[in-house]
């Protein structure tokens, strides 16, 4: 079955690579946009024009700085990682978000993740705004394949899916996890349905095998160019399955709940990637690809959180306190490999430096030779200086992380709350509680009434972060009538709600959750649309359990009775151009109230175009000119 999937996977690939060829991988209206790349300072064999590093960001989803092996884990198999580990400089004082969504925004812009409005994992604050300028857009301008593939978690609509935003070869799956709401309807890892470059491919096999899979495809057909491939693994992210073979032989030791399965995705993950490095190097282009392997946040399950019998054992945290969602040390502190024998970046040497997430654009900047634009504030700062020396500046005096609105999204983002300063060994936890790992690395000691002084320099460093990023955390908007998605797929997932997450996976729209919120939208085209409300996806095939069903958008409310066994609600109505918002309800027969979880909108017909002005337009509009030729792949 194996051998289909990867036949099948080749010949897909290939068919996908002639659309991916045919366009250029920047369009003239973003080349406006971006600065000139500039040269690289790699050297060919011959000693000729010099060569531009290909880059390989490995990222996997909720593995901790304890779930592997090098790190001291006594139960974890990791060798292939271990290998990396001895070859690679290796940062010990990396640093990221504690939950997906606000990592993958600040790896891919630089930013804070509060700038760049996906700074949580749903409640329409998970998507990345369009005016953001990503690392594939700048690899794109500079010459280079770009390519994405697994989990996204930026924005499954227009105009902020990974093809929107720079990446010219995607496969992925959408929502946060496999399984979740907005992703296709009955996946579960195994022979899914995920989408390819804009059409959904059924695939054969396990998730982490079909994103190796691709991704072998990807830089065999790139070797002959300079790539950047992005494989962003949904693993070992819950659902907590993974082929047996990988979870036995854990099964005895590792006994709290999903434990031996979130180990075995994690070995088998390590073995796809000795896979994929021993391909680079059949490719003979291992030595001019910067590779580089880092997590998302603390890890998800890789330590018990329940009773177990006296003595059994109960994972690796590698002493620090915390997991994934907290700002506890364990909840930020993750692993950052990076290996390029070309650049002479090996040797398994430790770099102690403070870096964060928001470093790693700058720094491939630098290494791959390409300019950032000026005109963009940045929150990173290059380390290409510690690559080459631990006893080399730190790229940053201080970093602070936070989990706006709480761990469970209790309030609005606030100061303080679920925030934590770092500088030097201090920790400032929620603005009030202070810890020294130097002799205290459990976190145990609060020490803030002994070291006043310390607490209001930290204080000082957050207020300034604080009244810097808080007017800018406002709401991404899903485009209605852009052409490079039309029809639009919305997700309750992303309804802006005031606080708590929406109904975001099946267990609560199941249950049909007596809930709705609105979806920020713009209407990139004056015109007719039409409107689809479900409370399930269309290929679910199941009827509306509701008598009543009403929207509103822009001001207009429009409401209709719902036959019995209809499977949707259909809404027809004249639109102006602009953002706004849409709300959906669909109502039973005990008179319970809930919204359209699934809602589909398509611009069936434009409206003439109005006379010119000399206003310039708005950067949500598709027709922008900084944006226009990216919706085309």
């Amino acid at each position: 079955m194996k051998l289909l999937s990867l036949l099948l996977s080749s010949i897909f690939y290939l068919l996908s690579s002639v659309h991916a060829a045919a366009a250029p991988p920047a369009t003239e209206s973003s080349q406006g946009k971006l600065p000139a790349a500039d040269g690289v300072s790699t050297q060919s064999e011959g000693g000729g024009q010099a060569l531009k590093p290909n880059v390989i960001i490995l990222i996997t989803d909720d593995q901790g700085y304890g779930d592997l092996a090098c790190h001291g884990n006594p139960v974890l198999k990791t060798p292939s990682l271990d290998k990396l580990h001895t070859e690679s400089i290796r940062f010990t004082n990396f640093h990221v978000s504690p939950f997906c969504t606000p990592t993958r925004a600040a790896l891919m812009t630089g930013r804070h993740p509060a700038r760049t409005g996906a700074f949580r994992t749903a409640s329409g604050r998970s998507t990345l705004k369009s005016t953001e300028l990503t690392m594939a857009e700048y690899f794109a301008k500079a010459g280079y394949a770009t390519g994405m593939i697994g989990k996204w978690h930026l924005g499954d609509n227009a105009p902020s899916r990974p093809m929107d935003q720079g990446f010219q070869h995607v496969v992925w799956h959408k929502a946060g996890g496999i399984g979740q709401a907005a992703d296709y309807w009955g996946n579960n890892q195994f022979d899914d349905t995920y989408e390819r470059n804009g059409t959904y491919e059924k695939f054969q096999g396990y998730a982490t095998d079909i994103w190796f899979t691709e991704a072998q495809h990807f830089v065999t057909q790139n070797k002959e160019k300079p790539f950047f491939l992005y494989l962003s693994l949904n693993a070992p992210h819950s659902p907590y399955k993974v082929p047996k073979k990988w979870s036995a032989p854990y099964k005895e030791k590792v006994t709290w709940k999903g434990g031996a399965e979130f180990y075995g995705m994690i070995t088998n993950l390590d073995h796809n990637l000795g896979e994929l490095r021993q391909k680079l190097s059949e490719l003979n282009i291992a030595d001019n690809t910067i590779f580089i392997f880092m997590t998302d946040n603390g890890s998800s399950n890789g330590t018990a959180r329940m009773v177990l019998e006296e003595g059994a054992y109960r994972g690796f945290s590698a002493g620090m306190k915390g997991m994934k969602s907290t700002v506890w040390e364990g909840g930020h502190r993750v692993p950052l490999f990076i290996h390029w024998p070309g650049g002479n970046l090996t040797g398994g040497q430790d770099r102690p430096q403070l870096s964060a997430h928001l470093d790693i654009l700058p720094t491939l900047a630098d290494l791959c030779g390409f300019a950032l634009d000026e005109s963009i504030p940045r929150d990173g700062n290059s380390f290409t200086k510690a690559l080459q020396s631990a006893e080399a500046e730190a790229p940053r005096d201080h970093y602070i992380t936070q989990l706006h609105g709480g761990p469970r999204f209790v309030s609005q983002p606030v100061p303080y709350l679920s925030s934590c300063v770092l500088k030097d060994s201090w920790r400032l936890v929620d603005g009030e509680n202070l810890y020294n790992l130097q002799d205290d690395p459990g976190q145990d000691r609060n020490i803030a009434d002994k070291h006043p002084e310390v607490v209001a320099e930290l204080r000082a460093i957050y207020d300034k972060h604080w009244q810097s990023i808080s007017s800018e955390m406002t709401p991404a908007s899903y485009d209605l009538g852009n052409p490079a998605e039309n029809p639009t797929h919305l997700c309750s997932q992303d309804w802006f709600l005031p606080q708590g997450n929406p109904p975001w996976n099946f267990g609560e729209i199941n249950q049909l959750k007596k809930i709705t919120g609105p979806w920020n939208v713009n209407v990139v085209k004056a015109g007719t649309y039409k409107f689809t409300l479900r409370q399930f996806p269309e290929v679910a095939d199941k009827p509306l359990v509701a008598i009543k069903a009403k929207l509103r958008i822009a001001g207009i409310e429009k409401e209709a009775a719902v036959k019995q066994g209809a499977k949707e609600a259909i809404f027809t109505l004249e639109l102006p151009a602009g953002k706004t918002t849409l709300t959906t309800w669909l109502t039973n027969d005990k008179g319970e109230t809930g919204g359209a979880y699934f809602t589909e909108v398509e611009l069936l017909n434009a409206a003439a175009p109005s006379a010119p002005t000399s206003s310039t337009p708005g950067r949500a509009d598709w027709l922008d000119q900084d944006k226009f030729g990216l919706f085309i792949h």
